[in-house]
């Protein structure tokens, strides 16, 4: 798979590159050599620059291969640090769509869960245990029509598969994670979950930046 990254450019200047990953694609290398993000920006780098040496670029966050939206990469090392800590001290905001064709009980609330990364996949637990870290989103319900429902989602700790994980808590999977549930089918390699804003400062005039890219949802075609 490849693609062509200027068309997915949603903000870029000297130090900073903000794209819109579509989903199938990985955001960085694996052992098995699958196409990725990372690789295609340096791509792209390379030839807006002109230049035949290597370029640098890291992402300051992930997705996971099935979900499309919103990445942040740093284009100067120096910046990096900066844009890190941002994450880590959870300045930034995220937000997401998802679409499910099961309703929670409650249309909108807070989800807290223990959670933790058990082989390739997450676990959640009411309670405590060993090696487990605290999970939490917010979430509002909409009817979306055809017996679905969009979940407007803001993540407040970014851990291993955790929209994913808790929505399959409450009952409802996300449209197309059979890992997590989900008997219905989407697109090949995608779910229905898009990161659709990114909230940050820029790391060097502070500016407040709102990235957003709305959510293209589309059902498969009958077959």
């Amino acid at each position: 798979m490849s693609i062509l990254v200027n068309d997915h450019v949603l903000y870029e200047d000297d130090v900073i590159l903000v794209l819109s990953k579509p989903a199938g694609l990985m955001v960085e290398p694996d052992r098995n050599g699958h196409p990725n993000l990372l690789h295609e920006v340096r791509k792209y780098i390379k030839a807006s620059l002109h230049d035949t040496g290597e370029q640098y670029a890291q992402h300051i966050h992930r997705l996971d291969r099935p979900v499309s939206g919103i990445i942040l990469f740093a284009k100067q090392r120096s910046v990096l640090k900066n844009l890190s800590e941002q994450f880590a001290q959870r300045k930034v905001k995220k937000y997401y769509q998802a679409i499910t064709n099961i309703s929670p009980t409650k249309s909108f609330g807070t989800l807290e869960h223990w959670h933790r990364k058990e082989k390739k996949k997450a676990i959640l637990y009411e309670v405590e245990v060993p090696y487990s870290e605290k999970a939490m989103l917010i979430y509002n319900v909409t009817d979306f029509g055809e017996n679905l429902f969009l979940w407007d989602i803001e993540l407040h700790t970014g851990k291993y598969h955790q929209i994913r994980a808790q929505l399959a808590h409450l009952g409802c999977p996300i449209l197309g994670d059979d890992l997590y549930g989900s008997n219905l089918l989407y697109h090949p390699n995608s779910i229905a979950l898009h990161a659709w804003k990114l909230t940050f400062s820029h790391p060097i005039t502070n500016q407040e930046m709102n990235v957003v890219k709305s959510f293209e949802f589309k059902l498969p075609s009958p077959t």
